[in-house]
């Protein structure tokens, strides 16, 4: 009988197998431990070190402004400083730091508000704190009737007066200094103290910052400025260290890279040249460990300050023109029928480049402690504060009429009343006879500019019947009067620019007062750029400020290689015959140069050869006073003059305005009190 086989076990192959398997999958771990330990052991050692390298930016002053002869105009004055910059500490490492500052430096705490002051009686005294919580809000409270923020309120309103006292002066400075501290945003530098920090201090805190956590001692810069009040409100203002970014503007600034505590230009060129005067920030790396100490600093970048601006201006100009509308404000305020006068100003551009040589503005004002009247800057009321300027428009109105095609050079018209049905006689001064442009010009005719008006809206005049015009009469009257830059802004390089006010009616009554700059009104700013535009001829030109942007040189009032010019800008261009501007230019000549001109008594005899216009507007008073006078105020007389020199090749324009310079009929000539000086001293000056 034949054996059977006897069958084999595979159980040894398959330990076998299992433990070859193991071993493999040891030795891939062992080499991948030692892959990791050789080749990446330094990079997690640091890992688990886990320095961090911070960048922290540090400001740096802003560029300087300088007048056109490159004298400094706005400057930085340094100022030694004590910051601080939370690195991620805890309010209780912030409070001690704050109380170790507090025994090196004087802080103010004068500044504390009351409800501060509680929050520091809280801090000290916790437990006196919590026993002003009754049993019953304490069960409401747990019953979650009651939040944390309100147990907290409840304990602030039951901390009295006495109990605040017991706070020592050493208890208020140190907690004034960490308020500082907790104002600040992590990893940027906080401003601590500023102000009369002294040379003691400085020293003092230097040598003791190892022990300071997160204190530093730098430089920090205020604005200066040369000539005190001098353009102050064109020049504008810097938010204070406290004040940090604009709220209204935080995103927009953050978004540029700014901290939330820079100081950046809130009005005026300071805001409009924001980007350019701001400069490139210092930049510090810091290493800290893993508790968020310190371990070393490197500086990434010294950082660059803002570049600098070089302005149109000649202050030695602007101070004289200022002075010579003080002065005259003065005097006329001993005349009769001045009461409500208290403001004047004067506009000088090159009408060839639109360059600002002068915007100067001063008002009376009643010192609110003393009550005496004393006289303030308003520069900036010659771009933001607009006024009806009587008859200094009519060269845009003739210009007009040629461009509707209802006037042509040389075209006659009757000075004859106007009699409307139903209105009011409507004339010039005095019947000045049968005219033509240019001496309707010459004479101020307002009966030539009403028939002007009546033409341009297809009005058919007969004496004491109704009138009727076309319902866009004013809209083409407007449209014509902007391209002068009456009624539009003028788009001069500063913020909040007034584009003036336009009255609502289409009666043919106010087209006719429209014509004559006794309905709209217009800036000081607008009437240069519009006497401009006639001067050269018939392009409007862009005014400006700015003549140059400068590269900085630090430590120094020299100025740097130019990073930009400011170039002229064309904004429009009249569409008119060649004949059509000089009928207009002929006309302003003899305004001021054949006698009969409005002007010519009063520049009779000049070397400079001016021409422009006159204007005298009844107006109603909308001044500081207003109040006073319930819903009827009283009826004034703003004044305007608008010049050009010489009158070939001009190389200045000017436009004043007198607003509410009197009451009644006796005409106290402020425009020319004001003008003439202001010429004169103009050519005076350019020859010397």
């Amino acid at each position: 009988m034949e054996k059977k086989k006897k069958k084999k076990s595979h159980f040894p192959f398959r330990l076998n197998l299992l433990f070859f398997s193991v071993f493999m999958l040891f030795s891939i771990l062992i080499l991948r431990l030692g892959f990791v330990q050789i080749v990446y052991g330094e990079n997690f050692k640091r890992e688990l070190e886990r320095k961090e390298d911070i960048t922290i930016n540090n400001p740096v002053p802003r560029g300087k402004m300088f007048d056109s002869n490159h004298r400094v105009i706005v400057d930085n004055v340094p100022k030694r400083a004590i910051t601080y910059t939370n690195m991620g500490a805890s309010q209780k490492e912030m409070l001690d730091t704050a109380e170790k500052l507090a025994k090196l430096i004087v802080k103010n705490s004068d500044k504390m508000t009351e409800r501060e002051k509680k929050d520091l009686w809280i801090l000290k005294n916790q437990k006196e704190a919590d026993s002003k919580i009754t049993d019953k809000e304490t069960t409401l409270f747990k019953a979650k009737k009651l939040k944390d923020n309100d147990l907290y309120k409840l304990k602030i309103d039951r901390i009295t007066e006495e109990e605040i006292n017991q706070l020592t002066a050493e208890d208020l400075e140190a907690w004034s200094i960490y308020l500082e501290f907790s104002r600040g945003y992590k990893f940027t530098p906080q401003i601590v103290k500023n102000e009369d920090v002294t040379p003691e201090e400085f020293a003092i805190v230097s040598e003791n910052l190892q022990s300071l956590p997160g204190v530093d001692t730098t430089t920090d810069w205020e604005r200066s400025y040369t000539f005190d009040t001098t353009l102050k409100s064109i020049l504008g203002n810097v938010t204070k260290t406290e004040e940090g970014l604009p709220a209204d503007q935080l995103d927009h600034f953050l978004s540029l890279g700014y901290n939330r505590n820079d100081r950046v230009g809130k009005s005026q060129l300071e805001l409009q040249y924001e980007d350019i005067l701001h400069g490139h920030k210092a930049k510090v790396k810091t290493v800290t460990d893993k508790q968020g100490n310190v371990i070393e600093t490197e500086v990434v970048s010294n950082g660059k300050r803002g570049k600098d601006l070089v302005l149109t201006v000649d202050m030695d100009l602007q101070i004289a023109v200022e002075k010579i509308i003080e002065e005259e404000l003065w005097a006329l305020k001993k005349t009769p029928n001045t009461a409500l006068l208290d403001r004047a100003y004067v506009v000088l551009l090159d009408p060839n480049n639109g360059a600002v040589l002068t915007m100067a503005g001063k008002r009376i004002v009643k010192n609110s402690m003393t009550g005496k009247l004393e006289m303030q800057d308003d520069a900036l009321g010659t771009i933001t504060t607009t006024y009806n300027v009587g008859s200094s428009v009519k060269g845009a109105t003739i210009l007009t009429g040629y461009k509707a095609g209802v006037l042509k050079p040389g075209t006659r018209i009757d000075d004859t009343g106007i009699k409307i049905k139903d209105t009011p006689l409507k004339k010039s001064y005095s019947y000045l006879g049968i005219l033509n442009d240019v001496d309707a010009l010459k004479l101020s005719s307002n009966v030539y500019m009403f028939h002007t008006a009546i033409r341009i809206g297809k009005g058919n005049y007969q004496f004491d019947q109704p009138l009727n015009l076309a319902p866009n009469t004013g809209e083409i009257i407007r449209n014509s009067f902007a391209s002068f830059g009456l009624g539009s802004r003028t788009g001069i390089d500063l913020p909040n620019e007034s584009s003036g006010l336009k009255g609502s009616s289409k009666l043919p009554g106010h087209m006719m007062d429209l014509v004559i700059g006794q309905y709209d009104t217009y800036s000081p700013m607008q009437l240069a750029q519009y006497i401009s535009t006639i001067a050269n001829g018939g392009n409007r030109m862009k005014p400006h400020i700015v003549k140059e942007i400068r590269e900085p040189i630090d430590g120094t009032d020299e100025l740097g290689p130019v990073f930009q010019e400011i170039k002229p800008t064309v904004l429009n261009t009249i569409d008119a015959e060649p004949g059509w501007m000089k009928q207009v230019q002929l006309g302003f000549k003899k305004v001021y140069q054949e006698q009969g001109g409005t002007a010519y008594r009063r520049f009779a005899g000049v070397s400079y050869s001016p021409a422009g216009k006159t204007g005298t507007a009844e107006a109603f008073y909308d001044g500081p006073e207003r109040a006073k006078f319930g819903k009827e105020p009283p009826p004034v007389m703003n004044l305007s003059l608008v010049t050009y020199a010489p009158s070939t090749n001009p190389e200045v324009a000017m436009a004043v305005i007198v607003p509410w310079a009197y009451q009644g009929t006796n005409d106290n000539g402020a425009n020319f009190l004001i003008g003439k000086r202001v010429m004169d001293t103009f050519f005076e000056m350019k020859n010397n």
